[in-house]
């Protein structure tokens, strides 16, 4: 039996696997700056002035402000401990766990706005409309600011070293940054919770639907319980190591199978260590007189492997 443990990319000795991202991070901090104040003043305006939309508004954005911070944690921790021997595949799965736990704070924002909008809409209350519209009207703005800033369409690390079959084999979505994305979600389901609040409110101010009001919070505690189903179930593979499903498993039993005569696998392991990097374990039977070292050469066009064990068991 030949088994070698081999590192595609010479990272094992500081087991970092993944580059950060640093402009995010800088970016996350300037969003939970403005959330922050932003937060502040919806919260007291709701209260002066009795909207339930700017209200809830105003304490969505406040837990948003909280998981945003969460965000930001979760991209100083992973570059603290980046070189600790203690995380043997590296420490971006603490980001991704950042990504969850904002998922997690989502569901029971949408909880609190489906709650306290069904109240309201029971036993309805008078509204200052103008003074609530123009507050809300500031928080957007904030909010679309605080998307921009934590827009990931430009933030992607592509590495230079990677050829051009990879980006196009893997798939764009491989690239995301899963604890920025949670932290845009967040500010996008406020910017979207306010233009609710918004309408509502004009709603309100013109045409006297005052069941607008609570309508629309019910309305956004359905489009954020979307959102964060979505971001659970992408950071819940990841942190369960459930992605034997992606297309790179099927990539590699290929090019084993079609680079060595009658090599069997008997066993495959497949998990992300990073944005665009995997570790994995191959078991294999053969009658040839085959090395892992071999082996390794067939797997260096996945250049997405960046941590590779490899048994060879003569049959």
């Amino acid at each position: 039996m030949d088994t070698e443990t081999l590192d595609s990319r010479q990272l094992n000795q500081s087991h970092i696997f993944d580059e950060g991202n640093p402009l995010a991070e800088k970016r996350t901090k300037w969003a939970v700056i403005l959330t922050a104040f932003a937060m502040v003043l919806e919260i007291a305006g709701g209260w002066i002035f009795n909207s339930m939309a700017l209200l809830a508004d105003g304490w969505h954005m406040s837990s948003h402000a909280l998981a945003l911070g969460l965000s930001l944690l979760a991209y100083r921790a992973a570059r603290h401990f980046a070189r600790d021997t203690r995380f043997s595949f590296g420490t971006w799965k603490i980001e991704v766990l950042g990504g969850y736990t904002s998922a997690v704070f989502l569901v029971m924002i949408a909880g609190l706005m489906f709650f306290e909008s069904i109240e309201r809409l029971i036993t309805p209350s008078p509204i200052q409309y103008d003074q609530a519209i123009a507050i809300a009207t500031f928080g957007l703005m904030i909010n679309l600011l605080c998307a921009w800033l934590l827009n990931d369409s430009g933030h992607h690390h592509h590495h230079h070293g990677q050829s051009n079959d990879h980006e196009h084999e893997h798939g764009h979505e491989h690239h995301h940054d899963i604890n920025l994305r949670a932290a845009y979600i967040h500010v996008i389901t406020d910017a979207a919770t306010s233009v609710l609040a918004i309408v509502a409110l004009f709603g309100g101010r013109f045409w006297n639907a005052v069941w607008l009001d609570p309508l629309m919070g019910i309305a956004g505690a359905i489009l954020v319980s979307l959102w964060a189903f979505g971001l659970l179930r992408d950071s819940g593979r990841v942190l369960l190591d459930a992605e034997m499903d992606t297309p790179l498993s099927e990539k590699i039993r290929h090019t084993i199978s079609t680079g060595t005569n009658n090599a069997i696998i008997t066993d495959l392991h497949l998990w992300r260590i990073g944005k665009t990097h995997y570790s994995c374990i191959i078991a294999l039977n053969t009658p040839e007189n085959i090395t892992a070292e071999q082996i390794k050469v067939l797997l260096e066009r996945h250049r997405e492997l960046a941590h590779i064990t490899i048994e060879v068991n003569r049959m």
